[in-house]
């Protein structure tokens, strides 16, 4: 009998844990087709769009979170084809098809959807301390700010007086090829022409700063660094207090901003300051290439601080 009441009470204890365990249903795999010969990853995605801007083929999206891929956030998306943008308006809800190869994106088969999804226009997001800058324009000195590099030592712009820079701004967890993976990889092909150059400038440095202190801790940007095989004698990755990052970032025209669901969404800017100080050049967006980013710093070295 007491073997019974054992084995009853193991049935019952049994049956509490399995009703309690809850089973993780994992993301839903990307579709994935050939193009051109090559892989490319296809998600389905819905979102709002917010901006149209048809000369230069792109649309504004504030999208929903695409499961195991990207998180929730507002950005610029490509079209092939201007007349998937026909008959939309900033405002309207779509869905549309997203495709990744591994060094692009773009999006297709975009329809506008009757019913509105889940999602709200760009906000602000929570409020942050900021600082009240001026713009910097071609030819201003570069104020001294203070971050941490990826090594966890302290870093002062002014330190890199008589050194050719260019500065750009990313976040680590952001993972679509033509954005800040494209920043990332632009400078290391820079970093590795410049490096084998003959007769190249020694006066130079790459400066990558995040924009996503919280997540970006020296260790992550570290690792992140060793992706894309970084000198650190000519290379570092930057974090640091938000109020400092944001005002660099804004005094460059580099916005980004929190939306209410805790997204992160942003432009894109590089910048290069020469020898002196000074701000030689600002490119916007990702147009840009390594050839153009190595022209610029390979004249940038040659001022006198």
């Amino acid at each position: 009998m007491k073997d019974g009441w054992l084995s009853l009470l193991t049935v019952v204890v049994l049956g509490v844990a399995c009703s309690c365990s809850k089973e993780v249903t994992p993301p839903p795999a990307p579709q994935t087709i050939q193009i051109g010969g090559s892989d490319a990853q296809v998600f389905q995605v819905k979102g709002t769009v917010v901006e149209l801007k048809l000369a230069a083929n792109t649309v504004r999206i504030k999208h929903e979170e695409i499961p195991g891929y990207m998180p929730a956030m507002t950005m610029p998306f490509e079209v092939k084809d201007l007349r998937e943008l026909d008959k939309l308006e900033a405002g309207d809800p779509v869905s549309f098809r997203m495709i990744v190869t591994e060094n692009d994106a773009w999006i297709d088969q975009v329809q506008k959807l009757n019913a509105p999804v889940n999602t709200n226009l760009p906000t602000t997001g929570p409020f942050r301390v900021v600082r009240d800058v001026d713009p910097l324009d071609i030819g201003d000195l570069l104020p001294d700010y203070r971050f941490t590099n990826q090594l966890g030592q302290a870093v002062n712009l002014h330190r890199f007086r008589g050194t050719a820079l260019a500065i750009t701004f990313i976040f680590t967890r952001c993972p679509l090829p033509t954005y800040c993976p494209l920043m990332s990889n632009n400078f290391r092909e820079t970093q590795e022409a410049l490096l084998r150059m003959p007769n190249p400038p020694t006066n130079w440095h790459l400066l990558t700063i995040s924009f996503d202190p919280e997540f970006d801790t020296p260790t992550r940007l570290k690792g992140y660094a060793e992706t894309y095989r970084y000198d650190p004698r000519h290379w570092s990755f930057l974090t640091g207090e938000l109020i400092d990052i944001t005002a660099i970032a804004e005094q460059f025209g580099l916005l980004f901003w929190r939306d209410q669901d805790g997204s992160i969404s942003h432009n894109l800017r590089t910048v290069v300051v020469d020898a002196s100080g000074r701000v030689q050049a600002n490119l916007a967006e990702n147009k840009w290439t390594s050839d153009e980013l190595v022209e610029e710093l390979v004249k940038a070295a040659q001022g006198k601080p």
